[in-house]
């Protein structure tokens, strides 16, 4: 058995194991779901945390949607 360049994680290991059949249609849209899910709590977790650290208010938010973020150089 030929060797990866570059090995895989633990999660895509753990994932190749749990998947050794094909799935239906149904159940394949379920997981893409469920993965969606997942990252979107994840994501959110991540601007929660910003938000907390940073002391922001919902007028901070309104602010910053009608400013341009961007630096000009």
């Amino acid at each position: 058995m030929q060797e990866l360049a570059r090995p895989l994680t633990n999660t895509q290991l753990e994932i190749l194991k749990s998947f050794s059949h094909d799935l239906s249609e149904q159940e394949l849209l379920e997981l893409r779901k469920t993965l969606a899910d997942f990252f979107a709590r994840r994501a959110v977790a991540a601007a929660n945390k910003v938000w907390d650290e940073k002391g922001w208010t919902d007028k901070d938010v309104d602010r910053m949607l009608n400013t341009k973020m961007r630096k000009r150089q």
